[in-house]
């Protein structure tokens, strides 16, 4: 099958089936569904096969460092929203996002350095979250053209950061496809209806999903060259699978949840 026709076809599909499962368990479970690589996973299976191995290999690093990004995305979202309105803490995530890409992108480092680096992102901003009450938040009636447009972006997404790749090099295309833009779809549309309680929890589920990312991204580096293209991904996949059911276990047993929820049926 083209590659082009898997981008069109894939990435849509991928985004609708999480959306509708967030949708229907709550924010955390969004932003934990969300943190899985449902767009900078086909990005780096296509980069793949465009450019090779090598190629995904550096990019797949430069996604794993990603990860750091969008810690750093959550936390400074999470800590802006705690006193202003979502625009500014959109900034505030967006702007944190953008220092880390620039600071991670001009440091080269060992493998195991970057996993350390992501490692304590990920507990610093999971340090840095509040606590949330017992009271589960109530998700209200997205509007009719929240999830085509989600299926949209992610579509285009794909498709832009692929055809740049070449010209963005391995490395920074492996970053910026970390970008978090469903979960920042899913934060803001919760910030404005439920307030920046609902906000937080998907940032805390968009965190504890990241750690599943990190290990995808980790096994396509360390294998991808060594063992293919499809082995490779398969194994990265199961392994992000069993990381996500042990996060799923914390989430659904935590009063983050946020399970409640009106007319999403």
């Amino acid at each position: 099958m083209d590659t082009l026709v898997l981008k069109l076809v894939a990435s849509p599909l991928l985004i609708h089936a999480a959306s509708l499962a967030g949708r229907r368990w709550g924010p955390a479970v969004g932003g934990w569904l969300v943190g899985l690589p449902l767009t900078s996973g086909p990005i780096a299976f296509f980069l793949a096969i465009d450019q090779g191995t090598a190629f995904a290999a550096t990019a797949a690093a430069g996604s794993l460092a990603g990860t750091a990004a969008q810690a750093g995305f959550c936390a400074a979202y999470g800590l802006a929203a705690r006193h202003s309105p979502w625009p500014v803490s959109f900034s505030a995530g967006t702007g944190a996002f953008a220092a880390s890409v620039v600071c991670l992108v001009r440091v080269g480092m060992p493998l195991w350095a970057l996993v350390f680096v992501v490692a304590s992102a990920l507990a610093i901003a999971l340090a840095l979250a509040p606590s949330l009450s017992d009271v589960h938040a109530r998700v209200p009636v997205p509007p009719r053209w929240d999830l085509p447009a989600r299926m949209a972006v992610a579509t285009i997404l794909v498709l832009l950061l692929t055809g740049a790749a070449p010209l963005l090099g391995a490395r920074l295309a492996g970053m910026l496809a970390t970008f978090p833009v469903f979960a920042t779809v899913l934060t803001v549309f919760a910030h404005r209806a439920q307030g920046q309680e609902a906000a937080q929890r998907v940032l805390r589920g968009l965190l504890l999903g990241l750690v599943a990312y990190s290990g995808f991204f980790l096994v396509i580096v360390a294998t991808i060259e060594r063992i293919g293209i499809a082995a490779s991904f398969v194994a990265a996949s199961l392994v992000a699978s069993l990381v996500q059911f042990f996060t799923l276990s914390i989430i659904r047993g935590s009063p983050a949840s946020g399970r409640g929820r009106i007319g999403c049926d």
